[in-house]
């Protein structure tokens, strides 16, 4: 069975996880790429530094106007526009930097999209049928969509935070001491451990809140849906109970959230607070005592809240890297996920002359303790027409499936014109197979996208053609929009034969030297059946044809019928031979019978 693809609760490791992420964010095989990240890097430190100047400018323009320092009013002039400057350059170089990397974080997330999607066609129907499709697409979504919040915050906020950080302590230490050093580096800690720990508490009571609003809004949807039943029982009352201790529950949890925040912020408040007092004090002794300016004052002051603004995002910053190392690390792990059916070491592309099939004794199953065929052999001439019938289960799909080799079997070989399909490329392999299915999906776009989905590249007059030959020409004048008509999601605009149809054209268009009809017609009226049976006759006579059915009246013309129960042959022959046999072909033929009589007795 594939694994689930939700991640575990435990919190990945950031360096393995940005390892696997880096080979994206840094193409070997794209300079230019790489060059525009070197450019946004080099940005962010002249943004950087052009902030970090702005103190220090103010500095200067306060000593000469305060008589610290002594200049002319020119000079305070020419200080004031550098000062402005400074603020103009870290706003213009940031600017310039988002222009220069965005191409590289819409080009890592499309890389890393594509990869995951061509993967995800890559794993087998096994874990395709196991999946939960809504929860597989959220990984993929949330994962693409963390790379531009993870770039940004680790490149752009952390790594320049801590440059900041740098230059702020050797300011301090060249003007107040190692002192103020070592106490600026404890309160920065202290405020990061005490950012940390609440927001992995307000993380919790965040899912707690989350989980308790889906609660409530799933009661209210069942509520609703289920109107006839609450009316039938007089529970209106029991119901809006029910809902309000739901959304009740949920604003106790949203209060208590929302006051953890109140708390973060207040501890972070006296923490950086904590730091300025200290600080200011400090520097205000030190002018004082003569050994520091007004505007040193000014600078100190400048510089720690050039600090604090980045570290005012820390708890978020803090969550969103969390949350999106979790996120990628999902979507890795979905990469990682091993398909269960590849290409053979050297394997060649299958080559179809006459396209005859044989299975030898061929043994299978889904789960090791329910086997579904046992040791099943038989050869298709070319050309030749072989019909499956026999009760629900008796492995009559199945056969379909190991032919395109969705799955392989335990034991035992299938082979087209003499070449073992588990040593051929499946690409090729699938390329000369058609198939109607039972139960057709259709894209949500144009009938004629889905009938022009057989043959990559085909013409209109090839799409009309195979319409034609299924008998669905008809129907698509009588449309409006005709060929251009909206299917809907899954197909649902079109009823079941109408779907049906459309997959018979499809397969007509692809046109394979190999053909399998599963239940082709099972969704079709008896008069639309008929029309299409002649269509479908006529098209197997050029090709080899497997045909699953049900009603046998469809499979009279095979050239050999066999007949499954319990994944063995039960029984083989032409139509006049299993009748002849008296068995359980014989069996079902009868009871078919005695069906269509009612049926039409009835109408």
């Amino acid at each position: 069975m594939p694994p689930e693809v939700h991640h575990s609760g435990a919190e990945p490791a950031i360096l393995p996880t940005l390892k696997r992420f880096l080979p994206y964010l840094w193409p070997k095989d794209s300079p230019g790429l790489r060059g525009r990240l070197t450019l946004s890097g080099l940005l962010v430190l002249l943004a950087k530094g052009g902030a970090l100047l702005v103190p220090f400018a103010y500095k200067a323009v306060v000593d000469r106007m305060s008589g610290d320092t002594p200049g002319a009013l020119a000079i305070i002039l020419l200080l004031v526009g550098a000062y402005i400057l400074a603020r103009f350059a870290g706003v213009a170089f940031d600017s310039l930097r988002r222009v220069a990397f965005e191409r590289v974080g819409q080009t890592a997330t499309h890389r890393l999209a594509s990869r995951t999607f061509e993967h995800l066609h890559k794993l087998s129907l096994r874990y395709h049928l196991s999946r939960r499709t809504g929860e597989v697409t959220k990984v993929v979504e949330r994962g693409t969509k963390t790379i531009d919040t993870m770039i940004y915050f680790l490149l752009f906020n952390i790594a320049p935070t801590v440059v900041e950080l740098v230059v702020v302590l050797v300011v301090f230490y060249m003007k107040l001491g190692i002192g103020s050093v070592l106490a600026t580096v404890f309160m920065v800690w202290l405020y990061i451990f005490f950012t940390r720990k609440v927001t992995d508490w307000r993380n919790h009571l965040r899912q707690e809140m989350n989980d308790l609003d889906t609660r409530a809004i799933g009661r209210s949807v069942d509520s609703l849906l289920n109107y006839e039943t609450v009316k039938y029982f007089g529970a209106e009352d029991r119901e809006t109970a029910r809902y309000s201790h739901a959304v009740q529950t949920y604003a106790r949890a949203a209060e208590k959230s929302e006051n953890s925040l109140g708390f973060l912020n207040i501890g972070q408040a006296f923490i950086t607070n904590a730091m300025m007092l200290g600080a200011m004090l400090y520097t205000v002794w030190l002018w004082d005592s003569g050994d520091l300016t007004v505007g040193d004052l000014v600078l100190v002051n400048g510089l720690l809240m050039q600090l604090f603004r980045p570290l005012d995002l820390l708890g978020m910053v803090y969550r969103m890297i969390r949350q999106g190392l979790i996120d990628m690390a999902a979507m890795f792990d979905l990469m990682d996920t091993e398909p269960e059916i590849v290409d053979a070491p050297g394997a060649l592309p299958l080559a179809v002359e006459h396209g005859r099939v044989e299975f030898q004794d061929v043994r299978f199953a889904y789960h090791e303790d329910r086997t579904i065929l046992h040791g099943i052999s038989f050869a298709v001439p070319a050309g030749h027409t072989l019909a499956l019938v026999g009760p629900s289960g008796a492995g009559k799909s199945t056969i379909g499936r190991l032919l395109f080799r969705f799955y392989d079997p335990q034991s035992g070989r299938i082979l087209i014109d003499g070449q073992d399909i588990a040593q051929v490329q499946q690409a090729s392999l699938r390329d000369q197979i058609g198939i109607v299915p039972q139960d057709t999906v259709l894209f949500n776009d144009t009938i004629g996208y889905n009938i022009a989905y057989g043959k990559h590249g085909a013409t209109g007059d090839e799409v009309e053609e195979a319409a034609r030959g299924a008998a669905i020409d008809g129907f698509i004048a009588q449309l409006p929009q005709g060929y251009d008509t909206q299917v809907g999601e899954r197909g649902l605009k079109l009823s079941g034969g109408e779907k049906q149809r459309v997959a018979i054209a499809r397969t007509l268009l692809k046109n394979p030297p190999i053909l399998i009809l599963d239940e082709a017609t099972s969704a079709l009226d008896s008069r639309t059946e008929d029309a299409i049976q002649e269509t479908l006759d006529r098209i197997a006579r050029r090709r080899t044809t497997l045909i699953v059915a049900h009603r046998l009246s469809t499979v009279t013309h095979a050239d050999e019928i066999i007949v499954l129960d319990h994944g063995r042959i039960a029984e083989r022959g032409n139509h006049a031979a299993l009748l002849a046999q008296d068995g359980l072909y014989a069996e079902m033929w009868r009871r078919q019978a005695e069906e269509r009589e009612t049926q039409q007795a009835a109408e």
